[in-house]
C-alpha cells in the first residue's frame, strides 16, 4: 500500500489544498482547519458554513504562501465566481485575500464557538477586513475565525484519545481514560495527554482509499461522464491510501506510514470511527451548486448499500476518522509506503453525542 494524496484545509469548508509532503501532528496535519466561516444573523448569532448547507463555499480556493515582507506563512484565498452568479457583483470577488497563519491573538476579541457540542477553549475573530470580504464575495454578513491557542475536546466513547505507546504506563493510561470519558479535566501525570482538536469535526484526520472511491465511480452511469468526474477531494480526506480492496478500511485500526528516507521509523494512525457522510458529496464546485445529472446523487446512490453503521443508521459511511499515536511531529510524502498494522473483526459503532 501506498500514499497516494494529502490534503490540508487552513479555513474550514473551503476547497483543499492538495500537498506533496505534509507535517502531521497530534491535531492534524499543520495549519489544518485552524480558521472557520460563520455567518452572521440578525440577532448576533453566529452559524457555521459548511457545504451541505452552503455549497458556494465551494468557490473558495486556498493556496499557502509566504508574507514577501516578512517571510510569515500565510493562506491566499481566492473566489471563482460561477457561471450564474450567487452574489451581487463586487470587486472583492476579483481579488485575492492574504491571512496570516499565526496571527497574534493579543490583538484579536475573543469569541466562544461551540463546534458539534464541543465547545473551544478559546477562539478569536481575524478583523473586519476579513469579514468583509467574504461577506462581499457570500452576498451576507460573514465572521471569519480563528482558533488560535483554543482547543476542543473529543467527545463519545467510540473516539477516544489515542492508546498509548508501549513505553506508556498502562495505569497512567486506564486512569486517564477514565476521567476523559466522564468529562473531567483533571489527567494523570503519567499518561497521555487527552486528544484535541482545532476546527476539525471529530478527529484530527480522515483517511480514505482509492478503491473505494472506484466502487462509487462505478455506481455512476459511464454514458453520462460522471464516473470520470467524480474526484477523491469532495470526500475532504487528509490521507488518501491505495493497495487494498474496496472497502478494506471499514476494518483497520491501525496504519502505520513508512516514510521514504525521512530518519524516521513511521506514522502510525489510529483509525477509530467511521466518517458519515452529508449531502456535501453532490456539491459542483464550478457552480456552487448541488450538481446536475448523477454527480448530483453521489448521497443517494451510497445510501443503498453503505450505511453499515447502527450508529448513524440513516447516513452513508466513507473513510475512517484517525489519530497520530504520539505527541511528536512527522512529515509523511505522497508515495511512502502504508502498512495496514492493526484490524478490527467487527465495524467500530458511531458514538459522537448529538452526531448521531
Amino acid at each position: 500500500m501506498k500514499v497516494t494524496q494529502l490534503y490540508v484545509y487552513p479555513i474550514k469548508a473551503l476547497r483543499g489544498i492538495s500537498l506533496s509532503t505534509a507535517r502531521l501532528g497530534p491535531l492534524g496535519i499543520k495549519y489544518d482547519r485552524h480558521f472557520m466561516l460563520f455567518r452572521e444573523q440578525p440577532d448576533g448569532q453566529l452559524k457555521k458554513l459548511q457545504l451541505s448547507s452552503h455549497p458556494q463555499c465551494a468557490l473558495f480556493e486556498q493556496r499557502i504562501a509566504s508574507d514577501p515582507a516578512t517571510g510569515e506563512p500565510l493562506v491566499i484565498v481566492r473566489y471563482h465566481a460561477p457561471p450564474e452568479p450567487l452574489a451581487p457583483p463586487h470587486p472583492a470577488q476579483e481579488a485575492e485575500l492574504s491571512v496570516p497563519l499565526e496571527p497574534e491573538v493579543a490583538a484579536l476579541k475573543q469569541i466562544q464557538i461551540n463546534l458539534h457540542g464541543s465547545p473551544a477553549s478559546a477562539a478569536y475573530r481575524v478583523g473586519p477586513a476579513y469579514d468583509a470580504w467574504f461577506g462581499a464575495c457570500l452576498g451576507f454578513d460573514v465572521v471569519l475565525v480563528y482558533i488560535g491557542d483554543g482547543r476542543r475536546r473529543v467527545l463519545g466513547s467510540s473516539l477516544p484519545p489515542p492508546p498509548p505507546s508501549p513505553q506508556q504506563q498502562q495505569k497512567g493510561w486506564l486512569s486517564t481514560l477514565a476521567s476523559y470519558a466522564v468529562g473531567t479535566t483533571t489527567t494523570t501525570t503519567t499518561g497521555p495527554p487527552p486528544a484535541l482538536l482545532t476546527f476539525s469535526d471529530v478527529a484530527p484526520f480522515l483517511v480514505t482509499a482509492e478503491s473505494s472511491l472506484g466502487s462509487v465511480r462505478a455506481r455512476l452511469s459511464a454514458g453520462d461522464g460522471a464516473g470520470g468526474g467524480l474526484e477523491m477531494y469532495k470526500f475532504r480526506p487528509n490521507v488518501v491510501v491505495e493497495g487494498e480492496g474496496e472497502w478494506a478500511e471499514d476494518f483497520w485500526a491501525e496504519l502505520t506510514v513508512v516514510g521514504s528516507g525521512s530518519g524516521w521509523e513511521g506514522a502510525r494512525l489510529l483509525l477509530t470511527g467511521n466518517c458519515a457522510r452529508c449531502t456535501s458529496l453532490n456539491v459542483d464546485y464550478r457552480t456552487g451548486r448541488t450538481a446536475d445529472g448523477e454527480l448530483g446523487t453521489v448521497l443517494k446512490k451510497l445510501m443503498r448499500d453503505r450505511r453499515v453503521d447502527p450508529g448513524v443508521k440513516w447516513s452513508p459511511i466513507f473513510g475512517r476518522y484517525a489519530f497520530l499515536d504520539g505527541q511528536d511531529e512527522i512529515e509523511i510524502e505522497v508515495g511512502d509506503e502504508v502498512e495496514v498494522t492493526g484490524r478490527r473483526s467487527e465495524r467500530s459503532v458511531w458514538d459522537w453525542p448529538g452526531l448521531s
